[in-house]
């Protein structure tokens, strides 16, 4: 991934909490607002290095209250749970899109050996 996948369309849906991404190759990304909260690329979630993440739990219903474009190169997302230091740059988007689906698996997985359940979103129900 490189500076090549750059979005040319960031859309947020409201109503279902998600934020739709299009990229200058043609590809298309809906990612969910606590998908993004959980992989925010900030210190507080990844940690200050491998193996110090920190497992982010009861974010199903976090939304996300502003979006600011950072330079040519990111976003920043603001979330209505305080959570506003992640940058997350254009790779990092085109990233979470492209592997979304090992990365959700993953965190579930994470959440259940923790011993913690994930309920519906509210605004699924």
């Amino acid at each position: 991934m490189s500076e090549k996948h750059i979005p040319t369309n960031i859309t947020y849906h409201s109503k279902a909490h998600s934020l739709e991404l299009e990229f200058n190759t043609g590809e298309k990304y809906q990612l969910s607002a606590e998908f993004l909260r959980i992989n925010s690329p900030s210190a507080e979630v990844q940690g200050h290095g491998p193996g110090q993440e920190v497992l982010q739990i009861g974010k199903q219903d976090v939304d996300i209250t502003k979006i600011e474009q950072v330079g040519n190169y990111a976003v920043q997302l603001f979330f209505d749970d305080n959570h506003d230091t992640g940058i997350f740059s254009w790779d990092t988007l085109y990233r979470l899109g492209k592997e979304h689906d090992a990365l959700w698996a993953s965190y579930l997985k994470r959440m259940k050996e923790a011993g913690h359940d994930r309920p519906e979103p509210k605004h699924l129900q």
